[in-house]
């Protein structure tokens, strides 16, 4: 008896990387044990829902994916050179592939390592992301080229790349010791934040989210929780992703259309990942330290508990801003201080503090200041001033939906009488 397919997807996407695991930790080949493990998902994909789930579904992938990987290996007379690199850096026992009978250790989960494997140093940021999603969320190079609006092969190329940097740095397939982890875990979570922030609100194209992205975010980043409970800034991170995906079904209208914080409709916002992301928060920062994702939550926290926009605790999001500020040095930060400044001081202290990004290079050509300057703007009553703003990041933005929704409120203004 078949299987649905969507149950298959899911479950491939769930056990991909803990399959990957297995096969980079025995041969110590990433490249090539990605490439495994992907003709070994494909197998899946075409026999499960027709004959129905194996008795166990990890164990048939390892199987499948190891048998894939002896061909690979014997296939490929560059083989032999990588295998002699890796006797003189391990000894005897990787000189040669394992015995395709040999049994295998399938119950360990290397999730996390492959996490910290695809942030490693020496790749790129866009890298960084692309070889995450591929090797670590499931998504295949079409998914990922499609959420990042570029041509498949681009992306292919672009996932070829970042693995043959990691093939050639020679770098083990482990948890690194306690100073480096501490110093990759910061690139993990960047990664994942910036997976999520481009789900939450994609850069480009007509819809205003990524699902997808922000989907895959939020389960990586509980798989990060639950290797890693004691960490503040993982749950930090889930707490901030959680708390910020609740608002998710009330951010657009019938049409797809935009519709700002405070005008949303509060009984759509989902209160289960709000309870959820509040108790995380609560917890990570009871224990600490305190970091910059834990105090984003708190922010996010506050808002989702407002009963309306107007008891919004401003006093209190002003003052986490302002200990946010201290700890990151982000212009993005320092907007969203000025717009809680003028939340609880008035918009003129609100437009002075903007004010003082005007000569940061980062924010020239960023949407984001002018329309914080020019909800500020309508907030004095300076309507004409808020119509310029409004125009301006109109035309900065890539974002069709948030274009659409700058150009609403500029004519809305214009047409006041």
């Amino acid at each position: 008896m078949g299987v649905p397919d969507w149950t298959v997807e899911d479950l491939l996407r769930e056990l991909a990387p803990q399959v990957l695991g297995v096969l980079t930790r025995r041969f110590g080949d990433f490249a090539t044990a990605e490439d495994a493990v992907q003709e070994a998902l494909l197998d899946a994909a075409t026999q499960w829902p027709a004959e129905g789930l194996p008795d166990n579904p990890r164990g048939w992938l390892v199987q499948v994916a190891y048998r894939r990987m002896i061909e690979l290996v014997r296939a490929e007379t560059a083989r032999r050179a990588r295998e002699d690199r890796a006797a003189r850096r391990e000894g005897d026992d990787r000189r040669t592939a394992p015995a395709a009978d040999e049994p295998l250790a399938t119950d360990r989960d290397d999730t996390l390592v492959l996490l910290f494997l695809c942030c490693h140093p020496t790749l790129s940021t866009a890298s960084a992301i692309a070889l995450t999603l591929r090797a670590v969320g499931g998504l295949s190079t079409a998914e990922i080229a499609r959420a990042f609006l570029v041509p498949e092969a681009t992306m292919a190329q672009r996932i070829s790349r970042a693995k043959q940097r990691i093939r050639s740095s020679s770098v083990p397939f482990r948890m690194p010791e306690a100073a480096e982890r501490q110093a990759r875990l910061a690139t993990v979570l960047h990664v994942l934040y910036l997976i999520f922030t481009e789900g939450h609100t994609a850069s480009l194209g007509a819809d205003l989210r990524r699902v997808d992205l922000a989907e895959e975010a939020i389960r990586l980043a509980r798989a990060m929780h639950a290797l890693l409970p004691d960490d503040s800034e993982v749950a930090g991170l889930l707490a901030l992703m959680l708390l910020t995906e609740a608002r998710a079904a009330a951010r657009t209208g019938p049409s797809g259309e935009l519709i700002s914080l405070a005008d949303q409709d509060r009984t759509r916002w989902d209160p289960a990942a709000i309870a959820e992301g509040t108790a995380l928060v609560t917890r990570a920062m009871a224990r600490g330290p305190v970091g910059p994702y834990q105090l984003q939550a708190a922010i996010g926290a506050l808002h989702d508990e407002a009963p309306s926009a107007e008891r919004t605790d401003w006093p209190q999001i002003l003052a986490l801003y302002q200990v946010l500020e201290r700890l990151v040095e982000s212009p993005v930060v320092a907007l969203n201080r000025a717009v809680a400044t003028a939340m609880v001081h008035g918009p003129v202290a609100g437009l002075a503090a903007l004010g003082e990004l005007d000569g940061d290079p980062r924010l020239t050509d960023h949407h984001r200041l002018d329309a914080a300057r020019a909800h500020l703007y309508e907030m004095a009553g300076d309507r004409e001033s808020a119509v310029a703003h409004y125009r301006a990041a109109a035309g900065r933005t890539t974002s069709l939906p948030e274009q659409r929704y700058l150009q609403m409120r500029a004519a809305r203004l214009a047409n006041a009488t």
